[in-house]
């Protein structure tokens, strides 16, 4: 029955092709929430794999961060895209998780010795001059393990790892800093939760690099 007709039977009084105000499609409840009858029902989640920093490396990102003009990225966001899945079924969840947990080890500690700008998109970032090898190898592995499981990634850009550190900022100023070394031994499966203030990220689940074999304990989620 369309939204007029059915309008037109709980408005008797309502002339043919006019359909009141007051009258809005019903609304049917699922577990005593109102959700539209044309909503799409098919939950989904915006993704993506990350090297997930200690908090001492984090400190030492913000310190960076007090020489940059811009919306500064906050001290719990800060990370390096693995993989940007973009959205992504809730059900792809377990499978994702098995990518992450089954990553063949991987040590490295990665030197944070420069402050980049992308001028195009306004982005102050902190990288490094040169990239490892085992990090350039860990993130093939992970491309090669989501086209296995034919799961949808952004592939379309060359991998150039990176921190965000502001967006909508002024190029940086030339600023001499202590490199940062950071033992990047944390990979995390993150939910991107869009709002208005900005991202809000939920790690899903996490694992050590470190060591070459896998151990259930080692899963931070």
């Amino acid at each position: 029955m369309g939204i007029r007709a059915d309008c037109r039977r709980r408005f008797p009084g309502s002339r043919r092709g006019a359909v009141p105000l007051t009258c809005k499609p019903e609304r049917r409840r699922l577990d005593g929430v109102g959700i539209d009858m044309n909503e799409n029902s098919k939950q989904s989640l915006r993704l993506f794999y990350a090297l997930w920093p200690d908090d001492l490396t984090r400190g030492e990102l913000v310190r960076l961060q007090q020489v940059l003009q811009g919306r500064k990225i906050p001290y719990g966001n800060l990370h390096i895209t693995l993989a940007f899945l973009g959205q992504q079924p809730a059900e792809q969840i377990p499978a994702l998780k098995d990518i992450l947990m089954h990553l063949p080890g991987a040590s490295m500690t990665l030197t944070l010795d420069r402050i980049g700008y992308f001028g195009r998109n306004r982005i102050a970032w902190a990288g490094m001059h040169e990239m490892p090898s085992a990090l350039a190898g860990l993130q093939q592995q992970l491309a090669l393990a989501l086209a296995q499981h034919g799961v949808a990634f952004d592939s379309q850009f060359k991998f150039k790892p990176h921190i965000t550190l502001a967006r909508d900022a002024a190029p940086p100023p030339d600023t001499a800093f202590t490199p940062i070394a950071w033992k990047a031994d944390q990979v995390a499966l993150v939910q991107s939760v869009m709002k208005p203030e900005g991202s809000s990220y939920q790690v899903l689940a996490s694992r050590r690099i470190d060591s070459e074999v896998w151990m259930p304990g080692d899963a931070g989620n």
